[in-house]
């Protein structure tokens, strides 16, 4: 039944529908709950009739982002505090190796980066246990850690515990996401992906501000105990405001089997997994098709639309699921099999780039600014950063809702189909602003100009990039591929972390590469060239994006 509903419909529209292409308005015969009653905007995904179901649920979006990490690693401001605290240590006569400035911060950037093999493994656990428990489990850790961070007594006991904040803190950039497809529907996401972007990258342009204040005038260690108090806040409000999200969702070869039907054509099924798209971000495949798609009042096919309230169910520690090791060993390689997808690859380069743009910051302007002819003192240099908040905040309130807008008017000119191609030309004023931040801050940086040049253009432009690049490539990759929306930002965690680690280990030596003479233009603008080359890359995918679809239109990624 639900082949011979596509086929109708691709008749009737003349087009072909691929996994990623969706009908946002009734046609023909064909009749979907809209937003509201009086609106025209076919609601993608497909809502149920259910009141705990967390797209009708008001409370599951409200908290949907309520637990965005606020443990981040430390700046390089508080590192040094860290060190001189340690040598401190040692000069009284505890077990702590001198060692150089420059390797220790070597062993910290491999501290941190050892743990990501630890972090990977925590979306299985959401895919198979359930978002709530895995956001629980990871704040207590988080909180651990933070406890053990500020009694640490030696470098070697630090280090530690960054590890064991790895294991805590990695499903911050894999779980927010996947929350996010839970709840909120086509139309919101990219805003919603937006906002994700720039709460996770504003942390990391806090961090430094606090940090380095809190260094200066109260000690180190109390930054961390602030670290505490903020991570206890948030699992008292994760623990009675935040649900379970994960939603099953009817996959057609399941509709069949109840309507006592036998299973054709596994080719037909992708399609019709993406005539209505499915939020379950990892377990999907399953889709939620309407049991009538006549010509019915909204208030009638879903009364609980924007009334629902979660279930006492979805409030327990761990969600029922019969095959939890089949979940988890798909949820294991899954993220390795994307890599072989274009659409994914290209998501993650632009990430993986956009964000060493803002890393080439968080390296560098210590050394620059706390150097003659500037001389700032680590207070004043975490300041600065409140030039790239500013700009992610920018980039923030612009790039999501001009995406939403871009894509949604593109869709009223292709008759009611959106591709998810169409939020690509949006890039375009972000890629032009990430150049020109880039221009100032390199330039800047080598002919020492006055701060306030670099601060507030090239660091304004470093946040608005950063916040709006990798939402709109990410929000591209999980529009085409949704069943494994979760498993995409593992991917693209693992492309950013492995080029953001080893950027950070060739930047210094680059720009000291000249007899110790500092350069910063050679490296900064290689960086800015490759991050504009990916970014050109949306060229080709606006143009054949849709073929790029077809190649993986009958892969078990579709079903799953």
């Amino acid at each position: 039944m639900a082949s011979k509903v596509i086929q109708q419909l691709e008749r009737e529209l003349n087009i072909k529908i691929l996994p990623g292409t969706e009908l946002m308005i009734d046609t023909g015969a064909h009749h979907f709950v809209k937003a509201s009653a009086g609106s025209d905007r076919v609601l993608v995904p497909q809502p149920s009739d259910d009141a705990s179901d967390p797209l009708v649920s008001p409370a599951a979006c409200q908290c949907a982002l309520d637990a965005e990490r606020v443990d981040r690693p430390s700046s390089t401001i508080e590192l040094e505090q860290i060190l001189e605290s340690f040598r401190h240590v040692l000069r009284n006569g505890l077990n702590l190796h001198s060692r150089s400035r420059a390797f220790v911060a070597r062993a910290h950037d491999s501290a941190i980066n050892r743990s990501l093999s630890l972090r990977l493994g925590r979306v299985p656990i959401t895919t198979s246990f359930g978002r709530r428990p895995t956001l629980l489990a990871s704040l207590l850790v988080s909180l651990g850690s933070a406890i053990w961070r500020a009694r640490a007594q030696t470098y070697s006991s630090f280090m530690g515990a960054c590890v064991i904040n790895g294991i805590g803190a990695g499903p911050s950039e894999t779980l927010q996401p996947a929350i996010i497809a839970d709840v909120f529907f086509l139309h919101d996401r990219g805003a919603y992906n937006t906002l994700y972007f720039a709460v996770y990258f504003g942390a990391l342009m806090i961090g430094p501000i606090i940090a380095g204040s809190m260094a200066d005038r109260v000690g180190w260690r109390n930054f961390w105990w602030l670290n505490v108090a903020c991570l206890a806040v948030t699992f008292t409000i994760s623990l009675v405001g935040f649900p379970e999200t994960k939603w099953h969702r009817l996959h057609p070869n399941e509709l069949r089997r109840a309507q006592g039907n036998p299973v054709s054509n596994p080719s037909s099924e992708e399609v019709v997994g993406q005539l209505m798209e499915t939020t379950d971000a990892e377990k999907q495949g399953t889709v939620q098709v309407m049991p009538g798609l006549s010509h019915t009042a909204t208030a009638l096919k879903d009364p609980f639309l924007g009334k629902g309230k979660p279930s006492k169910r979805q409030f327990n520690f761990f969600q029922k699921n019969p095959h939890p090791f089949r979940s988890i060993f798909l949820d294991l390689w899954i993220p390795w099999k994307l890599f072989a997808f274009p659409i994914v690859e290209f998501a993650s380069f632009v990430v993986s780039w956009s964000a060493s743009s803002f890393l080439t910051l968080n390296l560098t302007q210590s050394e620059v600014f706390a150097a003659p002819p500037y001389e700032f003192s680590s207070e004043s240099i975490g300041f600065m950063n409140f030039a790239i908040l500013i700009g992610a905040i920018i980039g923030l309130v612009t790039a999501g809702p001009l995406s939403d807008w871009v894509s949604m008017r593109a869709t009223k000119k292709n008759k009611g189909i959106r591709e998810p191609e169409m939020r690509l030309p949006t890039m375009i004023p972000y890629v032009i602003i990430m150049i020109i931040g880039n221009f100032v801050v390199a330039f800047g940086y080598q002919h020492q100009w006055d701060w306030r040049i670099i601060v507030i253009i090239g660091f304004t432009c470093a946040g608005i990039q950063v916040a709006a690049l990798p939402a709109i490539a990410s929000t591209y990759a999980v529009d085409s591929y949704k069943p494994v929306a979760g498993s995409i930002f593992v991917a693209i965690t693992v492309n950013k972390n492995l080029w953001g680690y080893g950027y950070s280990k060739f930047i210094t030596p680059w720009i000291l590469s000249d007899g110790g003479i500092p350069r910063y233009i050679p490296p900064i603008m290689t960086n800015m060239s490759l991050i504009t080359l990916w970014c050109l890359f949306g060229v080709l995918f606006w143009w054949k994006g849709k073929t790029f679809r077809s190649w993986t239109r009958n892969s078990k990624v579709h079903r799953m």
